[in-house]
């Protein structure tokens, strides 16, 4: 599978609370908070700017060390600010506090259609 360059964000700060993360992002020189929880009715992502139609997308948290998780969500449109429903991504940020500090996203313009 061919990658193009994908959105990339910066993660300031990821806090756990008592079930989910909550904390700060920057992109193009904006702050935003960000939430990452497990999805209820379908794993699914809301950014604070539109990313295009509603289609999969897929979700990509790294740092240093190669450590990396990623999840195909649904992109559901604008919020206030990034989130992310993904049970999976919440369990293994769960496990891997502190460690990551990039939020990359490839959607339908620079993700192959291959796929």
């Amino acid at each position: 599978m061919k990658y193009l360059t994908p959105l990339k964000i910066e993660i300031k700060k990821l806090d756990i609370k008592e079930s989910y993360f909550f904390g700060d992002v920057e992109f193009e020189g904006n702050e935003y908070k960000i939430n990452i929880q497990g999805e209820w009715k379908e794993k699914l992502l809301k950014l604070p700017f539109k990313l295009g139609n509603e289609k999969k997308v897929l979700v990509r948290l790294t740092g240093p060390n190669d450590i990396v998780v990623e999840d195909y969500l649904m992109y559901r449109g604008i919020s206030e600010w990034v989130e992310i429903d993904s049970k999976y991504i919440l369990h293994f940020v769960a496990d891997h506090q502190d460690k990551f500090d990039t939020l990359e996203i490839y959607h339908e313009d620079n993700l192959d259609s291959t796929n």
